[in-house]
């Protein structure tokens, strides 16, 4: 599976992860964004900032739901963060579906832990 972005050919496996983790660029995020039904706020970027910060500075650590919500905790100081704030983002599952469009692998871990 592939799809053209910016004139440039961008590989995905059978579920839309990206095949080449080099080939991501804001602009392909927002491509995978839009093909999982969802427009990105500055709270969208923020988690998925963190879970490439996470990725390729943490020897490839794939953050699950409640890393994620930690994570965003310290990030979003003075704000209430919850699952359900990570849910609102990203109905299809915070470490899946925003890996996904942060263009990182697959995660084959079940469940949200």
């Amino acid at each position: 599976m592939a799809f053209e972005i910016n004139g440039k050919s961008i590989e995905l496996t059978a579920t839309g992860f990206l095949v080449n983790q080099d080939d991501w660029d804001k602009s392909v995020g927002e491509a995978i964004a839009k093909e999982e039904g969802l427009a990105l706020t500055q709270d969208h970027w923020d988690v998925i900032e963190y879970l490439r910060d996470q990725y390729f500075n943490h020897n490839g650590e794939l953050p699950n739901n409640r890393q994620i919500l930690k994570g965003m905790q310290d990030i979003w100081t003075g704000r209430k963060v919850d699952s359900k704030t990570l849910y609102d983002l990203f109905p299809g599952n915070p470490s899946k579906q925003g890996g996904k469009i942060a263009g990182l692998p697959e995660s084959m871990r079940k469940g949200g832990y």
